[in-house]
């Protein structure tokens, strides 16, 4: 909206700060990080009035742990709402609203968020539940994966790029026309990214944390795609119009900080699937855009980690007659069992989130 504001440069030359992106961006940042802060304390007390307490997991999935983790009994959950209204209306005031992937981004969001907030309320509404079967969340979550194909494949401007599949380290792309297989993998990666987080979020700050680091990361490499000079220098893909991503990753870094504001040992409220499913699909579906889907797996390490534990350790209880390659997981939780303390296991899964973020950007170079 304020972007709007450069057109009156003949009249107040100083409006033409507006046109730039990294101001656009810094602004966005800092709006949503105010946004939380300002609104977080309001947003608490309405999520206990609502007695919208997190459910916790008990000593059949947690063991020994349970007895810790149920301290964290009745704290409110949902949090996820106030990190996407910050990021929408931080995104809407200093991004240009018409760009075609701004307003994809915050769709992805937005759906995901919402579906998050149904599976959250059903867990809230009885506590013995799950809340959303598997299959349905699956569902939905695949539904936007197509979506956001259909959206690439079908521009005029993206759909070369968008059917290609570029690898880290290599200029060419790796296919050049993924065809029909690129719904597929779109699909993949918006369920994959949206569900690593979904499976990080479990302890104090963890997931918000990492996600900071993963939002800095992308807000670089959506600015070198959006730049034709930049991006032809690092031999990366030019993407028309991603430049304008770099304001939706900094509102993402400011309400990521705000929400840790809330969210750090000892939590004042948890973010809930209405957060992580949100961020994640949100993360998954920025690196589609500018063609970084795959480098996601190196700068989201921490999330692919938490992720991998869990597959891993399925697939070890199925094949294995019941054997474990974890004592717990996702894999916080078996640093919890080594008797690492909670904020141990958080800041040294910010520091592992640090490297990860930066080999990534490193390997913008190194092609």
């Amino acid at each position: 909206m304020f972007y709007y504001l450069s057109g009156f440069t003949d009249w107040f030359s100083p409006l033409r700060v507006f046109q730039y992106v990294t101001f656009r961006a810094v602004m966005a940042a800092l709006t949503a990080l105010l946004i939380c802060l300002i609104s977080g304390p309001w947003m608490i007390r309405k999520l206990v009035e609502l007695k919208l307490g997190q459910p916790i997991r008990g000593a059949d999935d947690l063991g020994d742990l349970a007895a810790k983790h149920c301290l964290k009994k009745n704290t409110p959950t949902m949090g996820g709402i106030l990190i996407i209204w910050a990021v929408v209306d931080a995104t809407l005031l200093w991004a240009i609203p018409t760009n075609k992937l701004v307003l994809l981004s915050l769709v992805t969001l937005l759906w995901l968020g919402f579906l998050g907030l149904i599976d959250d309320y059903a867990k809230v509404r009885d506590k013995r539940a799950a809340g959303l079967r598997a299959w349905t969340k699956l569902f939905w979550q695949i539904g936007l994966g197509l979506l956001i194909a259909g959206y690439l494949l079908l521009d005029p401007q993206l759909s070369k790029t968008a059917r290609q599949l570029m690898v880290p380290f290599v200029k060419q792309p790796l296919i050049w026309d993924m065809g029909l297989f690129a719904f597929g993998w779109v699909a993949l990666v918006v369920v994959s990214s949206a569900n690593a987080v979904n499976l990080t979020d479990g302890l104090d700050g963890l997931a918000i944390g990492c996600t900071l680091t993963v939002a800095l990361a992308y807000a670089v490499m959506t600015y070198v795609a959006g730049h034709a000079k930049l991006a032809s220098y690092l031999a990366v893909p030019h993407i028309i119009g991603a430049g304008e991503l770099t304001v939706v990753c900094a509102a993402l870094i400011g309400a990521s900080l705000g929400f840790l504001w809330f969210n750090c040992n000892p939590a004042q409220v948890f973010m809930g699937d209405t957060g992580s499913l949100a961020i994640g699909g949100l993360i998954g579906g920025i690196a589609l855009m500018i063609k970084q889907e795959l480098l996601l797996i190196v700068v989201g390490g921490v999330f692919v980690v938490e992720a991998a534990s869990v597959v891993l350790q399925v697939a070890s209880f199925k094949l294995r007659g019941g054997k474990r390659v974890f004592l717990r997981t996702p894999i916080h939780h078996h640093f919890e069992h080594l008797n690492w303390t909670e904020t141990q296991i958080t800041v040294r899964f910010w520091v592992l989130s640090v490297l990860f973020a930066l080999l990534g950007l490193a390997t913008l170079k190194l092609r």
